[in-house]
């Protein structure tokens, strides 16, 4: 078993209330990369974003064509690191500063929640920070396999002589304290490598952060993460899963299925190449049946070199139903998902669609159908000067990573893990690093 296995990857440590940071954050995805760099300023309480104690302003942005990923992992490092050289300078360029750090998202490695148990008896009387640190340790090290590694062990509640549901027991007198715990591990593999492309263009990963989780952080308002909410984000090679209840991030879940995959499908069903696939794909396909479709018929190149080959004529009906099936086939799952989830049990939660994948004409009412829930498209909530390119569905994960930092304090962390971010209008994360050489 290598250092990495049933370790922990770098967290940062909370933000400071009053002060200014700057933050970036670096999205590794299937199809794009996505850098963007803000300025985190304190900001008065907002009704609907109760839990952001800073506003993010965005300095510095990019996206580009991915090169070396697949399904979510780098399966091309030397590839994946020039792309992710291109991104990061592109959104330096714009903001007119020098990243050295970045906050990193991870869609890929099996990601799975388990909530988990783990109590002990108290010997002092009463409930001190130690004690919830070193329980809360025992659980997180008993929910590791072996090859996997934790991405969050965030607290849900405590219990004090069997009471549960205590938010915060430090001070209070009990003989035995419990937690509740969802622990979010990945493959160490994943991250391994995804940190490995990081660390080649000379950046430093303050944090590494589940996709679906900081989706979350973007597109939930406060009112839906109490009442019960599953937040599915779409991406082109995977689709991943994080439940919310009581205002608590509970269970996550994945799977390799995503938009890329609906243009393979197309790819194959009318014979064309990949890039007019992704082009039909984007701008005429429909999940939805019926209507005008079946009468409308378009022109698309056949799959080849040679320019004497003449185009083909295909319905958009038979578009139409080669996407929905694929798409039925991705929102049964998340359906199968939600119900091994603590989602079953929220008769009144929704579900919120993220992820370039949900942007596909239909999905709302086939997610509706097929889910049996109410199910909105989220975009990101509370930002200042984002681009238009960067306001929808797609940007979920990104943005989300510019938040994350104000919810560090909600986790558990493992002291050699904790990232200090270096504050004020102009500064910069620190160096890291440690994980990666201590793990390998």
């Amino acid at each position: 078993m290598t250092g990495l296995d049933r370790s922990q990857t770098p967290k940062t440590r909370p933000m400071p209330h009053k002060r200014t940071a700057m933050v970036a954050s670096l999205d590794i995805g299937t199809s794009k990369i996505a850098c963007m760099i803000a300025r985190l300023r304190p900001c008065p309480p907002n009704e609907a974003l109760r839990g952001r104690t800073h506003a993010a302003e965005l300095i510095g942005y990019s996206q580009i064509q991915s090169r070396g990923v697949k399904a979510g992992a780098v399966v091309d490092p030397g590839e994946c690191e020039q792309a992710v050289r291109q991104a990061v300078a592109l959104a330096e360029r714009m903001a007119k500063v020098r990243v050295e750090s970045v906050l990193l998202s991870v869609s890929a490695g099996r990601l799975q929640g388990q909530l988990v148990e783990a109590a002990s008896d108290i010997q002092g009387g009463a409930v001190t920070a130690a004690d919830i640190s070193r329980i809360t340790s025992a659980g997180m090290r008993h929910a590791t396999g072996v090859g996997r590694t934790v991405l969050h062990a965030l607290p849900v509640s405590y219990a004090l002589d069997g009471v549960k549901g205590v938010r915060d027991p430090r001070g209070m007198v009990a003989r035995q304290f419990g937690v509740d715990m969802n622990v979010v591990t990945s493959d160490a593999t994943v991250a391994k490598n995804l940190m490995l492309v990081v660390e080649r263009c000379h950046l430093n990963v303050e944090a590494m952060a589940a996709a679906p989780y900081v989706a979350g952080l973007s597109v939930l308002t406060d009112d839906e993460a109490d009442i019960g909410a599953a937040v599915v984000e779409m991406g082109a090679g995977t689709t991943t899963i994080a439940t919310y209840s009581g205002g608590r991030f509970v269970h996550a879940s994945g799977f390799a299925l995503g938009g890329q995959h609906v243009t393979m499908d197309l790819a194959r069903g009318i014979s064309a190449c990949i890039a007019d696939a992704e082009r039909i794909k984007t701008l005429y396909s429909t999940v939805l049946p019926g209507g005008s479709d079946s009468r409308e018929l378009m022109s698309v190149p056949t799959a080849g070199d040679s320019e004497r080959d003449i185009p083909q004529i295909v319905s958009r009906a038979t578009i139409a139903n080669i996407v929905r099936h694929r798409a039925e086939e991705i929102f049964e799952m998340v359906r199968d998902r939600l119900a091994d989830s603590p989602f079953a049990a929220e008769p009144k939660a929704r579900v919120v669609l993220s992820g370039g994948a949900s942007q596909l004409t239909g999905t709302l009412e086939l997610a509706t159908r097929i889910l049996g829930r109410p199910v909105r498209i989220g975009r990101p909530l509370g930002f200042s000067r984002l681009p238009s390119e960067a306001k929808g569905a797609s940007f979920a994960v990104p943005t989300g990573l510019l938040v994350y930092p104000q919810y560090a304090h909600l986790e558990h962390v493992e002291p050699r893990h904790t990232r200090q971010l270096k504050t004020g209008t102009d500064g910069y994360f620190g160096k890291v690093g440690r994980w990666l050489r201590e793990g390998f």
